[in-house]
């Protein structure tokens, strides 16, 4: 994606309108709210912000903002339609999100050459596999599908800088 540059604001509203379907699916689809539910889609979402990130910097920027427009969008609906939601979920989404533009750092790494960068992006997607056997007991359908989405990007899709 030579010159190419995504936009942090466009990446803040993108965050908004995710975390505002994220909320609306967990009201109303059992499924689909379970999906963005989980760490592993928005791994795929980071890591994709990421990579297709012209810098280093960017990519951090542009990571965080999409995180803090999910979290508000997503907590904002919680609140104004009386949802039930965990202090301690919270925390840790706020977290991962103060996090994320480290994470983004060496996410955007991973499409350089070297073996530090398959290292990093074998970290990825054993954290993504990990976190949902963890925390959500087992993988289902929608993680084998997000992982190899994720595995493609990470290790065949061939991104110009």
């Amino acid at each position: 994606m030579k010159n190419s540059k995504i936009k942090p604001f466009i990446l803040f509203i993108f965050g908004l309108i995710l975390g505002a379907l994220a909320r609306v699916f967990n009201l109303y689809t059992q499924n689909i709210g379970n999906i963005f539910s989980e760490i592993a889609i928005w791994i795929l979402l980071g890591t994709l912000i990421s990579i297709y990130s012209a810098t280093k910097k960017q990519a951090m920027i542009n990571v965080f903002v999409f995180c803090l427009g999910m979290l508000l969008a997503y907590y904002f609906i919680a609140c104004i339609t009386d949802g039930i939601f965990s202090k301690t979920y919270i925390f840790y989404w706020f977290l991962f999100s103060l996090l994320s533009p480290f994470m983004a750092y060496f996410t955007w790494m991973t499409k350089e050459p070297g073996i530090f960068s398959k290292i990093i992006s074998i970290g990825i997607v054993s954290t993504s596999i990990l976190s949902t056997i963890v925390l959500f007991d087992k993988l289902r359908i929608y993680d084998y599908i997000i992982n190899t989405i994720l595995i493609y990007f990470l290790f065949f899709k061939k991104i110009k800088r």
